[in-house]
């Protein structure tokens, strides 16, 4: 009898080494959960750097809406994409 306790016990401690080991080293242990952290936030950046630029970008669009229309917006766009000025105006050429 005492040799079975003694196999138990030796499975189990093998169990625990083993899943103590699995807890460090394995591919969900904690080396894995760091770098999933650090994964995360550098994503939380990322998206606040696009919700920054989609507010921009929406701020820009409610400029030209219909009932809410921005006369030097509308102005600006319409010189750039007509190409004209008037005589008095001071033009400057960018590379594009």
């Amino acid at each position: 009898m005492r040799r079975f306790d003694l196999v138990v016990t030796c499975v189990c401690a093998g169990l625990i080494g083993y899943f103590a080991w699995s807890a460090f080293y394995g591919p969900r242990g904690f080396a894995h959960r760091d770098d999933l952290a650090a994964t995360s936030a550098a994503l939380s950046q990322k998206h606040a750097a696009l919700r920054q630029e989609r507010e921009r970008l929406e701020r820009k669009v409610a400029l030209l809406r219909p009932e809410s229309i921005d006369p030097d917006m509308l102005d600006e766009l319409a010189r750039g994409q007509l190409e004209l000025a008037r005589p008095s105006d001071v033009v400057a050429f960018t590379g594009r």
